[in-house]
């Protein structure tokens, strides 16, 4: 087995208590004393502090114009480029030839480069793919020096306005870049958890006292992989591996919103891996679709669970791929493909759990609306 590598706030983490994980190569806490349940409420009610350092951060430097590089990243993904403003940042997805997603991203328009925050686990994938598609357009450089701090809950802008206080100006997927005591910080108003809140880019020899300044804050707490979790599936949110991957397209996987329309017809529509799939898929609709799942009764459904037809014999029709409790919402939750033509909010489905059929039904996502700042 590989070395598992350490974010900078490695000690930070083992001095709050925190159970160390294995992680897409990384050590990362799972949860603090609080525990998973507390954490999570905590993050909905307050604010939550979590260490996303493991996560990749490219900058996009032009080499022959911004024009060419805007071109260049609309050539690997099916989003529109040329029309993010300058101080703002949009998800996309990097997609392959037969329109599967290859990851999924946010980018930004820092005015004279592009900064990309790609999965911990794909990153390595990701940089050789930008390196390759983008020689000739960009100087793709990755910032290994930099830390990630995402600090989320509607307590958020009042536990960093005292240091920033240009954030209380922003909106949700504004990028500002701000000067502090811990160096230069690159923050967004963004999260994956469905709360307002922030992500920080801050230099590594800073990202400790940043962290230890916010925690000092009495509405924020330190929160660990497993509320994350609970808390963007909560959200709806998908997770790259088991919601999404090179075998699921964005249309299948209910992204067809991040497609904007200048993508989809015009001069611009098309010319992205695996354009004529998912443009059809667009056009006459996918063949399956991933969907919120709420199973009955207390017991969650978890990641491969099998989807069927009928409480008896009946046949497959999809698996669940992430689920657990919502603590918010005090209910187990789940997504899941199924065919479009069960796709539709209340219809009636059984999970396969130890052997036994258990009612499940499609349910609208998010479970839990979110709260960003528009």
């Amino acid at each position: 087995m590989a070395e598992l590598a350490r974010t900078v706030l490695f000690d930070l983490h083992v001095g709050l208590g925190a159970k160390m994980v294995p992680f897409a190569g990384y050590e990362m806490p799972v949860q603090y004393p609080m525990g998973v349940l507390k954490e999570h409420l905590h993050c909905r009610a307050q604010a939550g502090l979590f260490d996303v350092s493991h996560m990749g951060q490219v900058v996009l430097r032009p080499k022959a114009g911004m024009d060419a590089l805007v071109a260049g990243l609309e050539a690997m993904m099916p989003v529109s480029v040329a029309g993010l403003a300058e101080g703002r940042q949009r998800y996309g997805v990097f997609t392959n030839d037969t329109g599967g997603i290859i990851d999924d991203l946010m980018f930004a328009n820092r005015g004279d480069h592009w900064f990309v925050v790609v999965n911990a686990g794909c990153k390595t994938g990701d940089i050789a793919h930008m390196r390759a598609i983008l020689a000739d357009v960009a100087e793709v450089e990755e910032q290994t020096d930099r830390a990630l701090l995402a600090l989320q809950g509607p307590g958020a802008e009042d536990a960093i306005s005292g240091m920033i206080a240009a954030v209380m100006d922003m909106r949700f997927m504004d990028v500002i870049t701000a000067h502090s005591v811990f160096g230069e910080l690159w923050i967004s108003r963004s999260g994956y958890t469905g709360e307002d809140g922030f992500e920080i880019s801050v230099p590594n020899a800073g990202a400790v006292g940043l962290a230890k300044a916010l925690l000092a804050h009495p509405a924020v707490a330190p929160i660990g992989l497993g509320a994350r979790d609970s808390l963007r599936l909560e959200a709806g949110l998908c997770l790259y591996g088991h919601d999404m991957d090179e075998t699921v397209s964005p249309v299948e996987a209910n992204l067809s919103w991040a497609i904007q329309k200048a993508r989809r017809e015009g001069a611009r529509a098309g010319g992205f891996p695996g354009a004529e799939v998912i443009l059809a898929q667009l056009a006459d609709g996918p063949a399956r679709l991933r969907v919120g799942l709420l199973p009955d009764g207390r017991a969650p459904m978890r990641e491969g669970v099998e989807l069927f037809d009928a409480g008896e014999g009946g046949v497959a029709v999809g698996r669940v791929t992430s689920g657990g409790f919502g603590p918010s919402v005090e209910a187990p939750i789940a997504m899941g493909y199924v065919p479009a033509a069960l796709a539709t909010v209340g219809t009636q489905l059984w999970g396969e759990v130890r052997g036994k059929r258990l009612p499940v039904t499609v349910a609208a996502l998010p479970f839990r609306a979110s709260t960003y700042k528009r």
